[in-house]
């Protein structure tokens, strides 16, 4: 196994240890763009923030705590 193979796990590890930080974090990055742009990509950002939740939904260490 490689560096980034190696590197690559561990990124998805630490993922679904802390999907709910995560997730919160997506959030407040989504909300400061909103806020910086003025709303002008609201769409966009809408977009961004539900594949980088599902990606990190789909990569939960505990899956029966992932919302319905």
């Amino acid at each position: 196994m490689g560096f980034l193979d190696k590197a690559l796990g561990k990124t998805k590890e630490v993922l679904g240890e802390n999907a709910d930080k995560v997730g919160q974090a997506i959030d407040k990055a989504g909300d400061i763009i909103d806020q910086k742009t003025q709303g002008k990509y609201s769409g966009t950002v809408d977009k961004v923030q539900d594949a980088a939740k599902n990606y990190v939904d789909s990569n939960r260490t505990d899956k029966g705590d992932q919302p319905s």
